[in-house]
């Protein structure tokens, strides 16, 4: 039989099957993938149980159930200010991570340049070659993972045609910030660019940090994808609800990729997270101030252990440099770990085209129970 098609080459097993393997053969304790290790809302679940045993089991509507589009337009209002039409400006997908390979189906061209923000989760380096693009990443620098506007400027050619921007970032934990949204919309203007914007983390943010869509800016509403998400906000990862907002014209080209992806999926789901979205403002905050303690539990027990940790100011990831504890290289010292400790982490480098700007960085996730995460810090001093 003859080989694989060139544009799997170098996408392998991703690295969070490989990790959450060693977890599971070594015992250890898991703050490699990123996915709670508790349910959300309990209304949530109640309303999913629902809609299975009143029958939503056959296929949804292929854009969502209304009842979803609607809350989805509701929410990007409360929160953002934004105003979409349910029926021509919203399509629910499975997960973001569906959304994202949709929106660059529907815009890339083979050869095609698609700039993402350096170190980037790992569908966007799939994505990008199965649309047949060409990935220019442009690295944030620890340590305080800034986007240098001048670095992105320089990036964009003649065969750019999309920034993929992820704001808040994984794995950095990075909040753009007003001047930085700004540096982006001038260039998208500027160069007639579609920006895909991948916001999963959007109710994750601490301190004073705050997050702003991309889509809020003078002249982004026509060339702006908007992903937005249920897994991380409800801690129901497994869910795969996602959604794309945007103009008529984007949500349409977007649909027609993901159609032929999986068509539609999550029928009794999407009900239960149409009345998710509607959570008072009690729930983000409490869901927001329980990760802050947990990311201010772990960054510190790391920091004790001598590790030199990046404090995030949104997601559920914490990143430190190693070189503090002699080691140089994170592959080698995340395949060491569980075995050493009983700890699994993500070595950061593997979301890197620059691997040696990654390769001192491990990622850990803090999206755990306070036990865990203690048990963790504990193991961790064997170190």
């Amino acid at each position: 039989m003859r080989g694989h098609a060139e544009r799997l080459n170098g996408l392998g097993t991703t690295i969070f099957a490989e990790m959450s393997a060693l977890a599971v053969a070594t015992g250890s304790v898991n703050l490699g993938q990123g996915f709670p290790d508790t349910d959300g809302p309990d209304s949530l679940l109640e309303d999913a149980i629902a809609a299975i045993r009143a029958g939503a089991n056959q296929y949804p509507p292929g854009r969502g159930i209304p009842a979803l589009r609607q809350a989805i337009v509701d929410h990007q209002k409360r929160f953002y200010d934004l105003s979409y039409d349910p029926d021509t400006e919203v399509l629910v997908t499975t997960g973001a991570t569906e959304a994202i390979a949709a929106a660059l189906l529907a815009f890339v061209e083979p050869g095609d340049e698609v700039i993402a923000l350096e170190p980037y989760y790992d569908s966007y380096a799939a994505g990008i070659a199965f649309a047949g693009g060409r990935r220019v990443p442009v690295t944030l620098r620890a340590p305080s993972y800034r986007l240098d506007l001048d670095e992105l400027r320089a990036a964009v050619t003649p065969r750019t045609k999309v920034l993929l921007i992820n704001t808040p970032h994984n794995p950095t934990g990075t909040v753009l910030t007003d001047a930085e949204l700004r540096g982006i919309r001038d260039l998208a203007v500027e160069h007639d660019l579609v920006v895909i914007t991948d916001e999963v983390y959007e109710h994750l943010v601490y301190d004073d940090h705050r997050h702003i869509p991309l889509a809020t800016y003078e002249g982004m509403a026509d060339r702006t994808v908007s992903i937005g998400s249920a897994g991380k906000t409800f801690s129901v990862t497994g869910w795969k609800i996602g959604w794309v907002t945007g103009s008529p014209e984007v949500v349409t080209a977007v649909t027609t990729a993901k159609q032929f992806l999986t068509y539609v999926s999550g029928s009794p789901f999407q009900p239960a997270v149409a009345n998710a979205l509607a959570l008072g403002n009690d729930y983000f905050d409490t869901v927001r101030a329980t990760l802050q303690s947990r990311r201010d539990l772990l960054a510190n027990g790391l920091a004790d252990l001598g590790l030199e940790v990046h404090r995030p100011a949104g997601t559920y990831f914490i990143t430190t440099d190693i070189r503090p504890l002699g080691h140089t290289d994170g592959i080698d010292f995340c395949r060491l770990l569980p075995e050493r400790t009983g700890v699994v982490a993500i070595p950061t480098q593997v979301f890197y085209d620059n691997k040696e700007a990654g390769r001192p960085l491990v990622r850990w996730a803090f999206c755990k129970k306070e036990e865990l995460l203690q048990e963790a810090l504990v193991r961790l001093q064997k170190l």
